[in-house]
């Protein structure tokens, strides 16, 4: 028997949740060709296993990899943590699709989190480095107008990680509405609904909403679940209208919009009480709504300072209104009335301020010798509304890391990063998350056993977004494939250190071809734009 690669030793752990069991695999083109004692085997390349386990490639669930994905500092972050498929075009707001003038929108609205993408052209040439990245290297942009087509196809056998994409609600809603805050009409959600059909035949994999960020925070349940009515199977991804003590008025909403489009929800980074939030996901599970969910397991938070401190009476999907209003010193009254979250901000992207990144915003405060208020408004117009911060939850402590635990044990659960690779000192979750999962949460504490984790952070995800043929170590399926070390893996990114790479997953195959080797980068770019 011959083979393109033979992966020998090891203990596999296939996905399905059986206890790991010693084979080989190997591997011919792009799939997996047999699971088993293969003795005598030869391939052309031989990875040897031996004391360490054998997965499916991991699907982090909520990446804000949109623009990041280019990154080879970000590829290999991923690849180091055993993630070999970013779900993107989260939280409602992304590239596509759109006019050239929603594209500008939602670039620079969200610029914070899915990172400002080059000028040019968007057709793959060598343009401008990706200014989130801060590594030099090169992407394609997305400026100008953009379709999902167009989008998928400047992922696909671009970067080693596969990708796959979600329609922007938000995006939708600005490319006919504007930043219109008024209800939808029967003419609106017409042309909305076109747009939803289109990238649903151009390879969606189902629909995000940001019921908390501009202007997806304007639509109504009505409007949602008219969007959804196409989906499926394919999910409704939402970042809901409430979290936390308020789970109830997001959750609700999600299962009025299930029950009338029938669509299937996905909730972004459940976090809260669990004692909150698990009967909250028992009910909506009682009532027929196909749910899941996803977490990080990390107690703080990272989103655009904007959102977190300009008052509701601001129109954000207007920057540029937003910043006179600032500039007028008509919010000057308001800064004080978040004194109380000042030391809970520390700020992980600044343009023009970059001396202000990884201090709280009472340190940045001292050392700019202001108030922290004047430096919020400080920040807000020099980087003209695209600060980002990382905070730190009322929860933080032996009670919400419990929740976290409770949480990720569920049933309902699936892995996700929300990593966002923006700014000198992001999150460490973008980096560390899955390998924590593992390092952490498996082999320390004990919350998944080994095959209840690749359950979680393969299979399952795999299911619940249509990647077919995705998921498992089994013959026929694409061969995306982990070699972990159980006694290494764990995360090293810390809020200190946010940067610092995952240990104890060295090799990593997609498409069958080995895209890290070593814990490095080979080079090779097979990742697929996977179309559902």
């Amino acid at each position: 028997m011959r083979f393109d690669v033979v992966i020998s030793g090891g203990r596999v752990l296939d996905g399905t949740g059986a206890p790991p069991y010693r084979a080989d695999v190997a591997i011919d083109g792009d799939r997996i060709a047999a699971v088993g004692r293969l003795d005598g085997a030869q391939a052309q390349t031989v990875i040897d296993a031996a004391g360490r386990f054998v997965a499916p490639g991991f699907v982090d669930c909520h990446a804000h990899g949109d623009a990041a994905v280019f990154d080879p500092a970000v590829q290999q972050a991923a690849l180091r943590q055993g993630v070999t498929t970013f779900v993107l075009g989260q939280d409602g707001l992304s590239f596509a699709p759109g006019s050239a003038e929603t594209v500008a929108y939602a670039s620079r609205y969200f610029a914070a989190v899915n990172g400002p993408p080059a000028k040019g052209s968007h057709s793959g040439e060598h343009v401008p480095p990706f200014e989130g990245s801060r590594s030099g290297e090169h992407v394609p942009s997305f400026e100008g107008s953009l379709s999902v087509g167009e989008l998928l196809a400047s992922y696909d056998r671009a970067v080693p990680l596969n990708t796959a994409y979600l329609l922007p609600h938000g995006t939708i809603r600005y490319d006919v509405m504007g930043p219109s805050p008024d209800p939808a009409t029967p003419d609106d959600l017409a042309k909305m609904l076109r747009r939803v059909e289109r990238g649903l035949s151009e390879g969606a994999a189902g629909l995000s909403s940001g019921l908390e960020y501009l202007p997806g925070r304007y639509a109504t349940a009505e409007e949602l679940a008219a969007l959804c009515e196409p989906l499926g199977a394919l999910p409704y991804v939402t970042h809901m209208r409430a979290y936390g003590a308020r789970a109830g008025v997001g959750m609700a909403e999600v299962v009025e919009i299930a029950g009338r489009s029938g669509a299937a929800a996905h909730v972004s980074h459940l976090h809260g009480p669990a004692d909150v939030l698990l009967p909250l996901v028992e009910d909506a599970l009682a009532k027929d709504v196909d749910l899941t969910f996803d977490t990080y397991p990390y107690l703080r938070g990272n989103t655009i300072l904007a959102m977190y401190a300009l008052p509701p009476s601001v129109p954000g999907a207007e920057p540029d209104r937003a910043l006179e209003m600032i500039a007028s010193g008509e919010l000057d009254g308001w800064w004080a009335t978040l004194a109380e979250s000042w030391p809970r901000l520390t700020i992980s992207h600044a343009p023009g301020m970059e001396w202000s990144e990884g201090l709280t915003m009472v340190a940045a405060a001292e050392r700019a010798g202001v108030e922290p208020g004047e430096l919020c408004r400080r920040l807000l117009t020099e980087t003209r509304l695209e600060a980002g911060v990382v905070f730190a939850r009322p929860d933080e402590g032996p009670e919400g890391e419990e929740s976290v635990r409770r949480m990720l044990r569920h049933s309902s659960h699936t892995g996700g990063s929300d990593g966002i690779y923006v700014g000198g000192h992001p999150h460490p979750r973008g980096y560390g998350a899955f390998a924590r999962f593992l390092g952490r949460h498996v082999r320390e504490l004990e919350d998944w056993t080994w095959e209840q984790a690749v359950v979680h952070l393969a299979s399952h995800p795999a299911r619940r977004f249509g990647l077919a043929e995705r998921g498992l170590v089994r013959a026929g399926f694409a061969a995306d494939v982990v070699v972990f070390d159980p006694a290494a893996v764990g995360d090293r990114a810390t809020y200190a250190a946010p940067r610092m790479l995952a240990d104890g997953i060295d090799d990593v195959l997609v498409s069958g071809v080995r895209v890290l080797a070593g814990g490095e980068l080979t080079g090779a770019t097979p990742g697929r734009a996977l179309r559902s």
